[in-house]
């Protein structure tokens, strides 16, 4: 049997955070959308801190989704300045914190200097091992899966892999966080009840936690709100309550001896 995520769990290992809300939370204070990106990194702020403190081992934050380049351009080429403006300022704040960084999606599109910044932080931060902060940017669920295919056909079209050997495991080993815990819980603010394309194959699993709270008013209480709904839930993975049960009771066994 294929061995089972953790069912005996208070805080998540890996938690996903679709950030949204912060055009709505300008447009209710009369403000540009630009204020509520900026507003929005703030909070970007407290989430990773309030995941550093609480044993959290990876935080993946969706920050620019493959479709928001259908925006309008000036809010596009200001939320590209600004990652760029909290790259800068923050990879040092995180390596003091012995957090690592990571830049997860399709980076290609990027400008020449934006590609080399990330580059140079994700080099800085990538021997630290307190938190892994995963930002999702330029990034969708369906063209992770996509580019995974790829490297699995390419492997066959070489002779390195034969077909009938690509299993879930193969797929799974190719795609963004391979190397990481699979999300436990899964955060959306702003009110929306869906997924939007994030992290499709990897958020099978886990638990979801949708919220009124605007991005820019993510603080820690919304958080501790989200862990100890997590804390409550009985994570089955596909087996009945009773089979669950006598797992807990053979794990609690081991455990003693």
């Amino acid at each position: 049997m294929k061995e089972l995520p953790s069912i005996k769990q208070l805080v998540p290992k890996h938690v996903a955070i679709i950030m949204d809300g912060n055009g709505r939370w300008a447009k209710q204070r009369g403000k540009a959308r630009t204020s509520g990106h900026k507003a929005g990194a703030e909070a970007v702020r407290r989430a990773v801190a309030f995941a550093r403190r609480n044993g959290i081992e990876s935080l993946t934050l969706f920050a620019f989704s493959s479709e928001n380049w259908n925006r309008p351009a000036t809010e596009v080429s200001l939320l590209m300045e600004l990652f760029m403006s909290v790259l800068k300022k923050e990879v040092v704040k995180l390596d003091e914190n012995n957090i690592q960084l990571r830049i997860i999606g399709d980076k290609s599109r990027f400008s020449k200097r934006l590609q080399k910044q990330i580059a140079q932080a994700e080099e800085k931060t990538a021997g630290n091992d307190q938190l892994t902060l995963n930002i999702a940017a330029n990034y969708g669920g369906q063209w992770d899966i996509t580019q995974a295919c790829r490297t699995l056909a390419k492997k066959v079209e070489d002779g390195d892999l034969p077909a009938e050997e690509i299993a879930e495991e193969a797929l799974a080993d190719n795609l963004m966080l391979s190397d990481q815990a699979t999300p436990d819980l899964l955060i959306r603010t702003g009110g929306e009840h869906r997924i939007s394309n994030f992290l499709l194959w990897q958020l099978a699993y886990a638990e979801l936690f949708f919220t009124p709270v605007l991005w820019p008013d993510f603080d820690d209480t919304t958080f501790a709100e989200a862990i100890n709904d997590f804390a409550q839930r009985e994570r089955r993975f596909g087996l009945t309550s009773e089979q669950l049960t006598m797992l807990m009771q053979d794990i609690d066994t081991r455990t003693e001896e």
